[in-house]
């Protein structure tokens, strides 16, 4: 059975999620599992956890800001979008990311943003192309936008 919570401090996966973060393949998931530590997340923004049985499977998050510098004005993103190995092809992005849309919907956004460096990932979820744009990092990454509506 597969579960997708909206997340704050107080949930009782945000530990596993923490260590899945730890210890998952992707060089960003240390970072964030350190965010979620610090709880450096402001009253509105949520982390995703998509569950399996019962086990953390997956994590994205739902934040104000990404990897764009601050001269741009685009808010809010879906970030950080993870599945394990082991969960992966069982469409968990794309669960969690509509739950994303669907919060932001609620709380009175009309777009969300994507930054990734895939290609045709999330054009197949709805999200168009926006150009491709400098991150704080000093790489290039393509933005993304899909309308909540």
């Amino acid at each position: 059975m597969t579960e997708i919570y909206c997340m704050t401090q107080i949930h009782k996966y945000w530990n596993e999620t923490i260590c899945l973060a730890e210890k998952c393949s992707w060089k960003a998931g240390p970072y964030l599992a350190q965010k979620m530590k610090n709880n450096d997340f402001n009253t509105w923004e949520r982390v995703f956890v998509a569950c399996v049985n019962g086990k953390v499977a997956g994590f994205c998050t739902f934040a104000e800001k990404d990897e764009l510098p601050k001269e741009y004005q685009f808010t809010p993103f879906i970030g950080f979008v993870f599945v394990d190995e082991a969960y992966r092809g069982n469409r968990l992005s794309e669960l969690m990311i509509q739950s994303a849309i669907l919060y932001a919907r609620e709380i009175g956004y009309e777009k969300v943003y994507i930054m990734s460096g895939e290609i045709g990932l999330y054009e197949k979820y709805g999200f168009e192309k926006l150009g491709d744009y400098k991150t704080i990092y000093g790489s290039i990454d393509q933005l993304f936008v899909k309308s909540t509506i």
